[in-house]
C-alpha cells in the first residue's frame, strides 16, 4: 500500500474499469461491437486488461482473452478466477486466428506499460505485429479497433513510436496521466482513466487533468475529430447488374435480393423507408418494417392515427426505400396503398410479442405527450390488467397497410459512381400489363 493509502488491487480495478467506460462510450454495444478480445501481458498492464475484461462482459459485450503468460501472484490469479466464474473464454496465444479482423469488432492492447524496457519476447514480439499489420488493412475490409492501455505496446515511454512501424492503436487510454509518449498518439480517440487523482499529487507534479464529466469513470483529453462531411465517401465494389442476369419479374427479383440480404447476416433487412405525401404536396418519411410481401404487394402494420396514415388517407400512393449497406444495395418501389383486410390485422396483431401489443394499445402514434412518464405509466396499468395471459384486445385504430407497385428499381453501387440502376416499369403489351426492365444512367 502507498502513502495515499491505496493498494495495488484497488489502482488495478479502478484503471480496468476506466478503460472499460472508455471502450462502451466510443464503441457503444451493437452488433457491429460486441466481440472483443483484451491481449495481457505479465504485469500491471495485463491486470488493468484482466479487470477491462470482466467490466466489458458486464456491460454486455463478448470478451475473449489471450493472456500468455500468467503471473502467478494471489492478486492476478484472483481475476482470472473471476473471468473463469463468468466462463470468458481464454485462447492461447498460438490458437487465435490468422485474421483477427474476422472474429474480433475491438482488440484491446494490454501487454506492457510504462515499466517496461527491452524488446518484447515470443510470443509478444508476434502479437505486437499482428497489430500492427492490422492498420495496412485496406478501406474495403473491416479493420477492428485497437485500444492501447496506457501506452501502446512496443513503444518509448518518452519517445513514442520511434521508427513509424509500432502499433498505431485507435484510442488510447491513458492512466492517472497521460505519459510523454501520448503528445505522439495521433489516432481520433484519447482518453484519460483512473479518478482516483488526489489534490496533493496534482500540485507536487503541477498536473492539469481534464475534469471528469459526471459520475464518468472516463474523460476525453481532446474533442472528438472533426468530419469533413463533403470527404465521406466509398468507393463501391459489386458484382455488375446485368438485364441478362435479373428475373423477369421484379417480385421474384426483390425475393431474391432480400433473401441474401438474409442470409448475409445484415440487420433488420426488412427495414424500409416509407414515403407519404398529403393533400398539400408535403411528403413525409419514417422508417416501417416489412412484415410481408408476395407477388403482388408488400405489407406493414402501424397506427390509423398516425401522420403517415392522415397522408395516405388523402393521397394513397406512396414509395418504400429498402437500403442494404453493406451490400452495396437499394430497392426503391413506388405503389398505391389501400388496408389490409380486419381479420389480416387482427391474425398478425396476435402474433405480436404481448408486450409488443400492450405498446401498440398504449401509444397514440404521432400525437402529444407531456412525457415519457406516461407511456411508462399507462403500459404498466395495462401490464397488469392482463397479467394472467388473457387475449390482449386489437385496439380498432391498429392494422396493416399493403402497397400494390407499379414500379421497382434495383441499385447495385459500383465503383467511380458508375453505378448499376435497373427499372422496372409495367407496360400494355397485347391488352395485357407486362413489366419492361430499362436500366437508368446513374
Amino acid at each position: 500500500m502507498g502513502p495515499l493509502g491505496f493498494s495495488v488491487d484497488q489502482l488495478m480495478e479502478l484503471a480496468g474499469l476506466s478503460v472499460a467506460a472508455a471502450v462502451a462510450e466510443v464503441y457503444k454495444l451493437s452488433e457491429e461491437h460486441t466481440r472483443v478480445l483484451i491481449i495481457c501481458g505479465p504485469g500491471n498492464n495485463g491486470g488493468d486488461g484482466l479487470v477491462a475484461a470482466r467490466h466489458l462482459y458486464h456491460f454486455g459485450y463478448r470478451p475473449s482473452v489471450c493472456y500468455p503468460k500468467r503471473t502467478p501472484k494471489p492478486l492476478y490469479s484472483g481475476l482470472v478466477t473471476q473471468l473463469e466464474s463468468l466462463s470468458i473464454p481464454f485462447i492461447p496465444a498460438e490458437d487465435l486466428p490468422h485474421d483477427l479482423s474476422r472474429e474480433f469488432d475491438i482488440i484491446v492492447d494490454a501487454m506492457f506499460g510504462f515499466s517496461f524496457h527491452g524488446t518484447p519476447r515470443p510470443p509478444f514480439d508476434d502479437l505486437i505485429q499482428r497489430l500492427i499489420s492490422l492498420s495496412v488493412i485496406g478501406n474495403s475490409d473491416k479493420k477492428p479497433a485497437i485500444v492501447s492501455v496506457d501506452i501502446p505496446s512496443g513503444w518509448h515511454v518518452e519517445e513514442g513510436d520511434v521508427d513509424g512501424g509500432g502499433i498505431k492503436p485507435d484510442m488510447l487510454v491513458s492512466l492517472t496521466a497521460p505519459k510523454l509518449c501520448a503528445k505522439k498518439f495521433t489516432g481520433p480517440h484519447h482518453f484519460l482513466g483512473g479518478r482516483f487523482v488526489p489534490p496533493p499529487i496534482l500540485n507536487k507534479y503541477g498536473l492539469k487533468l481534464p475534469p471528469y464529466p459526471g459520475t464518468s469513470m472516463c474523460a476525453r483529453i481532446r474533442k472528438a475529430p472533426s468530419v469533413d462531411i463533403s470527404s465521406l465517401r466509398e468507393n463501391y465494389i459489386s458484382p455488375e447488374l446485368l438485364e441478362s442476369q435479373v428475373m423477369p419479374d421484379p417480385f421474384d427479383q426483390f425475393l431474391r435480393w432480400f433473401d441474401e440480404a438474409v442470409t448475409a447476416g445484415l440487420r433488420e433487412p426488412n427495414a424500409m423507408a416509407l414515403t407519404t405525401v398529403n393533400r398539400e404536396g408535403k411528403p413525409s418519411s419514417r422508417m416501417v418494417l416489412l412484415k410481408g410481401v408476395d407477388k403482388q404487394t408488400f405489407v406493414w402494420y402501424t397506427n390509423y392515427g398516425s401522420r403517415k396514415a392522415h397522408d395516405l388517407s388523402e393521397n394513397p400512393n406512396a414509395a418504400l426505400l429498402f437500403y442494404w449497406n453493406e451490400m452495396n444495395r437499394q430497392v426503391r418501389v413506388e405503389g398505391s396503398v389501400e388496408k389490409v383486410p380486419e381479420e389480416e390485422s387482427e391474425k398478425y396483431f396476435h402474433s405480436r410479442p404481448r408486450g409488443s401489443q400492450l405498446g401498440a394499445i398504449v401509444s397514440k402514434q404521432s400525437t402529444v405527450i407531456a412525457g415519457r412518464e406516461v407511456l411508462q405509466q399507462a403500459y404498466k396499468e395495462l401490464e397488469h390488467k392482463y397479467s394472467d395471459g388473457s387475449l390482449i384486445p386489437k385496439p380498432e385504430y391498429w392494422g396493416g397497410y399493403r402497397l400494390t407497385p407499379t414500379l421497382f428499381e434495383f441499385w447495385q453501387g459500383q465503383q467511380s459512381r458508375l453505378h448499376d440502376r435497373l427499372q422496372y416499369s409495367q407496360r400494355e403489351v397485347d391488352g395485357n400489363t407486362a413489366w419492361h426492365i430499362e436500366r437508368l444512367s446513374p
